[in-house]
């Protein structure tokens, strides 16, 4: 029932890939961006990694839809029409995949008995019964995320705030000139007539 569950969920996950790929307008873009990240969470949930679900929910359903959105809210909704596509940057695309597939080969099918979770029983007592002596943290989860494994949690924090980061930054590049600091005649402005000009043509 697992493996039915997760083949249907994966389904729609490429479902939506092809809509963001085809769809032009931007705003429909977003919103399947972070129905894809709702849908991946539940897929997450289906293979027991909670954790892992909880911050694909948090971080691209919530905040990444937060900020495209307000990134839609200084461009236009519509996608401009594109040219002729890169084969080069296709290429690419398709060999980094391929790779990062490829590095996937040898890792134990989901489940397996020789993976390490198996094999090393050990581990898991381990965690159990010493991690709030340990760390001081009654919660298992909060413990391995936060102690055992903290400078990987601490470097996909730093991305996170860094993407974050990034988004508001480019937000705030434009400053927008007071009004009193802004040209007479702004570009696109007709020019201003003369305070006379009606008097001449009288």
């Amino acid at each position: 029932m697992e493996l039915l569950i997760t083949i249907v969920l994966l389904t729609f996950l490429v479902a939506i890939v092809i809509g963001i790929i085809v769809l032009r307008d931007l705003l429909s873009g977003v919103i399947l961006l972070g129905l894809y990240s709702l849908v991946a969470a539940g897929v997450f949930i289906v293979m027991d990694a909670v954790d892992v679900a909880f911050t694909e929910a948090a971080v691209g359903s919530g905040i990444s839809t937060i900020l495209f959105l307000g990134a839609l809210s200084f461009t236009r909704h519509e996608q401009k029409p594109r040219g002729h596509d890169s084969i080069v940057a296709l290429a690419f695309v398709c060999i980094t995949g391929g790779l990062l597939i490829y590095g996937t080969l040898d890792m134990p099918h989901y489940g397996s008995a020789v993976s390490p979770a198996q094999t090393h029983p050990e581990l898991a007592v381990h965690f159990l019964t010493k991690s709030a002596g340990e760390t001081g943290m009654p919660n298992v989860v909060t413990s391995v995320l936060a102690s055992y494994r903290g400078y990987d949690t601490l470097g996909e924090v730093v991305v996170v705030f860094t993407a974050g980061i990034a988004v508001l930054s480019l937000l705030g590049l434009i400053r927008r000139r007071p009004e009193d600091e802004a040209p007479e005649d702004a570009p696109g402005d007709l020019p201003k007539l003369p305070d006379d000009k009606s008097e001449h043509n009288v």
